[in-house]
């Protein structure tokens, strides 16, 4: 392992222009559950009942139920040694961008600036009647669902199921892609579209690909050049040590 944590380093120092793409295994190691896998969270909620938005439009009550939990969690949770070691990089000027899957805003939390959001983040509450975006806060779902001041019931800024991605996000992910000669992916399987397609793209532009993860993945045989196994709150520190 020390040796492709090197040959990483050797890289990030030698590149013009790195971005990150992070993904539920990162937040993992700050007690966060990911959705998919042993103990995700839809083992206990069917995705078909909470995870599409005709659902939440349907019955808000029930889906805030689970949003009420995911919530009161990420509250709960704090930047690990990985997210810090990302913002450290970007301080450094040796790395451009995070494009993010998760929805904790854990990567601002730890001082990283620029930060893609590419599912939303559930720090953000959005009024479906009005249109106002306000702070997530603990006050404001005391009653479920909770209400805006115009009385319209507000959701989390994140993409359900059944919602397109931001074109934003797309737009500039992509962007981030096409122009960066490094790619770290952290903590994601890349196999969701279409945020699985940001590493191909990265590779077909002729990025290096450095996956960190904790088990193999599609990305390890095919697209990573370097694949380092193990937890990111462990491997990003020792990356940036050797900057």
């Amino acid at each position: 392992m020390d040796k492709e944590i090197q040959k990483s380093a050797d890289f990030i120092k030698n590149a013009k222009k790195v971005s990150a793409l992070t993904g539920a295994g990162i937040s993992a190691e700050s007690g966060i559950a990911p959705f998919r896998g042993n103990n995700g969270i839809w083992e206990k909620y069917d995705p078909e009942e909470y995870a599409y938005i005709d659902s939440f439009l349907k019955d808000p009550a029930k889906v805030w139920q689970m949003i009420k939990e995911l919530i009161d969690v990420i509250f709960e949770a704090k930047p690990n040694k990985g997210h810090l070691a990302l913002a450290e990089m970007e301080r450094l000027g040796k790395l451009s961008s995070i494009i993010t899957q998760n929805v904790d805003g854990l990567h601002q939390a730890a001082g990283s600036k620029r930060v893609i959001e590419f599912h939303g983040n559930n720090m953000r509450l959005l009024c479906l009647k009005c249109g106002k975006v306000v702070k997530t806060e603990k006050e404001l779902y005391k009653e479920i669902p909770p209400k805006c001041q115009c009385g319209g019931i507000l959701r989390p800024d994140v993409v359900f199921f059944g919602e397109p991605i931001p074109q934003r996000a797309i737009t500039e992910s992509y962007a981030e892609a096409r122009s960066c000669d490094i790619m770290l992916v952290i903590g994601t399987s890349a196999i969701v579209t279409p945020a699985a397609e940001i590493p191909v793209i990265a590779k077909d532009s002729g990025a290096k690909i450095i996956e960190i993860n904790l088990e193999s993945t599609p990305l390890t045989n095919y697209i990573a050049d370097i694949s380092i196994m193990g937890k990111a709150g462990e491997i990003l520190p020792e990356i940036v040590k050797r900057l």
